[in-house]
């Protein structure tokens, strides 16, 4: 693609998008094309109507085709954490004597703990941490002179069912797909450097499913998805009220959780007036939120330890993107500081725009590291 542009697509719990931009001056971005389209996502790691799945991301293509005015030749796909598994390991490799650390001693790092995965396809290999043979413990070990080279690292694997739906549905598009883990993306993206190096807690919360890792460094330590997410919000309000999905859906958007007791929630809905009791509207999203709240809860007690008292909560994706009160409510519900993450970007500036904005990112990245001029430019020691 022209112009340093990479292709994405998204694929969340509810929608696809596909995203064409490229990194602009002092890294912010420009974005040439976006389309997004519904569809019906997926559960325990199937997608409910691949044929479904197909015509969606066909329409989303093609219409970021015609925007941009050109064909998509090598599309990057973000890997739910539905259909990724991460494993950590403490890997070592020695040198015959000292020697400066280079990319050829990193790459031989990752490969030592490169191994295959029953139903898996390897998809990345990142360094949470290094330490070098004078148990120096660093970010990025080049230029540095050691024995040994040993680091924690994180294996990231796509299910081989993920990977053959893709590459079924682009059969005959003649479209190269590299696949990302998307939360790795998000994690890298939203979280500053030096906030990972200590441990950090994202939670991107979806429509029907949620993901929270533990971070650490480049890599993940723990991940871990969930089926919990914005519509067990939506079911919660059917119930309290008796309303239809679609009814419910629509109350649910804008949901004020700072209400007391007392006033009324108005909105029109397939011509007819509505008048809801809004504190009885709060504790329905509240109980609903609680779904996720618990969910989170029993993953913090899987990974408990030191280096994760006291951390904060960061939570991003669309689930509760547009709650009033969702970051105090959940706080509250975890005894856990939580704080919202989007990017840090004009219009984009959004939850629900979080893993776009994040895959585009590392989409560039990586999209960079495997030009030409790239390459050229390591080989001979630029």
């Amino acid at each position: 693609m022209n112009h340093g542009r990479v292709a994405v697509l998204d694929i969340r719990s509810s929608e696809v998008s596909v995203i064409v931009g490229a990194r602009g001056v002092n890294n912010t971005f420009v974005f040439n094309a976006s389309h997004t389209e519904s569809y019906y996502g997926y559960e325990d790691g199937k997608f409910y109507d691949t044929d479904q799945l197909s015509d969606v991301i066909f329409r989303a293509v093609s219409a970021v085709e015609k925007t941009i005015g050109e064909r998509i030749r090598s599309l990057y796909v973000g890997v739910p954490g539905e259909f990724v598994r991460v494993i950590p390991k403490e890997r070592t490799v020695g040198f015959p004597r000292k020697r400066k650390i280079s990319e050829r001693e990193i790459n031989a790092l990752f490969e030592s703990g490169k191994a295959e995965l029953k139903g898996y396809r390897f998809i990345r290999a990142t360094s949470m941490i290094y330490i070098t043979s004078d148990n120096r413990r660093v970010v990025d070990p080049i230029g540095l002179h050691a024995t040994s080279l040993s680091g924690l690292i994180s294996y990231f694997y796509c299910s081989d069912y993920f990977t053959q739906t893709l590459e079924s549905i682009f059969a005959k598009a003649r479209i190269e797909l590299f696949y990302l883990p998307t939360q790795l993306a998000m994690a890298n993206y939203l979280i500053p450097a030096e906030t990972r190096d200590e441990y950090a807690l994202l939670l991107d919360c979806g429509f029907l499913s949620s993901t929270i890792c533990v971070v650490l460094g480049g890599g993940l330590m723990a991940q871990e998805t969930f089926w919990v997410g914005k519509v067990h919000v939506i079911g919660s309000i059917m119930q309290a009220f008796g309303l239809s999905y679609e009814a419910a859906s629509q109350l649910a958007v804008g949901a004020n959780l700072y209400v007391k007791d007392g006033g009324t929630t108005e909105f029109e809905f397939g011509g007819e007036h509505y008048e809801i009791d809004a504190a009885k509207l709060a504790e329905a999203v509240k109980e609903g939120m609680d779904t996720v709240c618990e969910a989170i809860s029993g993953f913090l007690e899987d990974c408990s330890g030191r280096e994760l008292d006291f951390k904060p909560l960061y939570f991003t994706g669309e689930g509760f993107a547009d709650i009033r009160g969702a970051r105090e409510h959940i706080t509250n519900r975890i005894s856990r500081v939580a704080e919202p993450l989007a990017p840090k970007l004009p219009y984009y500036n959004k939850l629900s725009m979080s893993s776009r904005v994040a895959l585009v990112d590392m989409a560039y990245e990586d999209n960079r590291r495997r030009g030409l001029r790239y390459r050229l430019f390591n080989t001979f020691g630029g």
